[in-house]
């Protein structure tokens, strides 16, 4: 059974003026084009340096989103072998790569119709705006939603511009929100289908090494992937939650697999677009392997680029790609996908 789409008037509701909402797309829809190599800055500022190492000088700054051109990698022969050596060339200098994302622009067809059990997407422009709405309080800005972030699409309709919008609806709170259709490609069931079933699950398991930061998939003891991690920063306080930000050593097991996961309090941003707010919408590919009150797992990473150094609060933060693939390959297998998928799964050894 599907949701046909329909043409209820958002433009009606409530008597709803948009005059003084900005529903214009950030980027013009047109055809494909080649934008080049785009980095979007992940936290409040950047530096510009004049040359590629922390002593130089300060040129200018990159601010929260903004997207800037990146000309071409490098790492400077005396970065220090403790620190990340990946910088960017930009416009008038050079940024280190910890805190660009690198993004892309990609319109999609919409979708006409939903599944009743919703759509697996994920967002294919560098972000998306997501609105809520009201009869009290008309439009309210909401959450960001960033490259490469997972979300499920429940329905689809005419938007405030005139447009295909998607609803979205995540696990953590019961409010939806809408974002242009065209900003997110559904995901197909082959596209997640499961790596080799043919193992048996025993047979499989993860190594994360700490202080390498590095971690390592095996099939009957022999590597089949192996990837840079950021895992967490110890404490030297107590945390106000009382969770420690350390990542646990030990054996343990998956036991939880959802394909997007909102991590964060759930709470609705309520016009006020505070993006230093602890909301992460929609982490995609993600595996819980610890105790259910700590909520320690494995999954994709879109706020940094600076894997291979501790950067979490006890998580281990992985490369979309890389946290794509441990998805398909881990056990308990979530497909087709579905919101939260339970079981004894594949053993994780952390040390």
């Amino acid at each position: 059974m599907s949701k046909n789409l329909s043409r209820r008037d958002f433009l009606k509701l409530g008597g709803l003026s948009l005059g003084s909402l900005a529903f214009t797309p950030f980027v013009p829809r047109t055809e494909v084009q080649d934008y080049g190599n785009l980095g979007r800055v992940t936290i409040s500022e950047v530096d510009v340096y004049g040359e590629p190492r922390d002593g130089a000088e300060i040129v200018g700054k990159r601010y929260r989103d903004q997207l800037v051109q990146i000309y071409y990698e490098l790492e400077p022969p005396d970065a220090p072998v403790f620190y990340n050596k990946l910088w960017y060339r930009v416009w008038g200098g050079y940024i280190h790569s910890s805190y660009l994302q690198k993004v892309d622009i990609n319109f999609n067809k919409p979708l006409t119709e939903i599944n009743e059990l919703g759509q697996l997407a994920e967002v294919t422009v560098p972000y998306s705006q997501s609105y809520t709405y009201s009869q009290f309080d008309g439009w309210q800005v909401e959450y960001r939603l960033y490259y490469e972030t997972t979300h499920w699409i429940t329905d689809v309709d005419q938007g405030p511009d005139g447009r295909v919008w998607y609803q979205l609806t995540d696990e953590l709170q019961p409010w939806s929100y809408w974002v242009p259709a065209d900003h997110l490609r559904p995901i197909s069931a082959e596209e997640i289908a499961p790596i080799t079933q043919d193992i048996p699950a025993a047979e499989k398991h993860i190594e994360v090494d700490l202080a390498r930061q590095t971690l390592v998939a095996y099939e009957q003891n022999q590597v089949v992937f192996q990837t840079r991690v950021s895992t967490g920063i110890p404490s030297s306080r107590p945390t106000s939650n009382g969770i420690p930000t350390e990542t646990p050593k030990g054996s343990f097991n998956i036991y939880s697999k959802m394909p997007s996961k909102h991590m964060g309090d759930g709470r609705l941003m309520q016009g006020d677009l505070n993006l230093d707010a602890y909301e992460l919408v929609g982490v995609p590919w993600t595996m819980f392997f610890h105790r259910l009150d700590t909520g320690y797992a494995l999954h994709g990473t879109y706020w940094h680029n600076n894997f291979g150094w501790q950067m979490s609060h006890g998580c281990i933060n992985l490369r979309n790609d890389d946290a794509k693939w441990l998805f398909r390959w881990t056990t308990p297998v979530n497909h087709p996908a579905e919101v939260e998928k339970n079981g004894f799964g594949t053993r994780v050894i952390i040390y």
